[in-house]
């Protein structure tokens, strides 16, 4: 057995005094009030900001987007099925962003930007926020490569260029998916499977 001294006793908790650091770390928390068709109404998260990412208990994430003085809508970005009412949800403080590199090309992604295609995380270094505004008119290249679509009376009578906006108008069952699914299936690929 061993005998420790008073000496000791209080060295030991010299040492642990002066090791001591008082963090504080302040958490947005709030309690889930209703749930249901893919939107949550929280009440307590009256830091939020418009936009911000939060997460719930069970580990769904959502985005605030419906600041009221009472509670806050979230929309869900999974499917919620484990959120119950009374259950706790935290601020991230970050606002919703998505990473973004050229790794995304050819890739399948959640709505989170989490690779749900089995090739493996995609790296990224940068991060844009999912509410920016588009890039003007002027900072924007402009169209110089023309785009095929395979429907050669497409092709022959409109001139589409990559990265141009195009609009498929028409009636139900005319073809508008079958068009948009041809192009698609078209656009070649090249070799680095981007």
């Amino acid at each position: 057995m061993v005998i420790l001294r008073a000496d000791e006793i209080s060295n030991i908790i010299r040492e642990r005094i002066e090791q001591y650091s008082r963090e504080l770390k302040v958490v947005n928390t709030g309690t889930v009030l209703q749930v249901g068709d893919g939107i949550a109404r929280i009440h307590g998260l009256d830091e939020v900001m418009a936009a911000e990412l939060v997460e719930f208990q069970e580990g769904t994430i959502g985005i605030a987007l419906n600041l009221e003085s009472s509670n806050v809508g979230v929309v869900l970005m999974g499917d919620g099925l484990m959120i119950q009412e009374g259950s706790s949800v935290k601020a991230t403080g970050r606002i919703a962003q998505i990473p973004v590199s050229e790794g995304y090309f050819g890739r399948v992604i959640n709505a989170l930007a989490k690779p749900i295609d089995g090739r493996g995380e995609i790296l990224a270094s940068e991060y844009r926020l999912i509410k920016s505004p588009a890039p003007g008119i002027i900072s924007r290249r402009s169209v110089y490569e023309p785009l095929q679509t395979g429907l050669i009376a497409i092709d022959a009578m409109i001139p589409i260029g990559r990265g141009q906006r195009e609009l498929i108008i028409g009636d139900r069952q005319t073809g508008k998916t079958a068009v948009a699914t041809d192009t698609i299936l078209n656009y070649p690929i090249d070799h680095n499977g981007d």
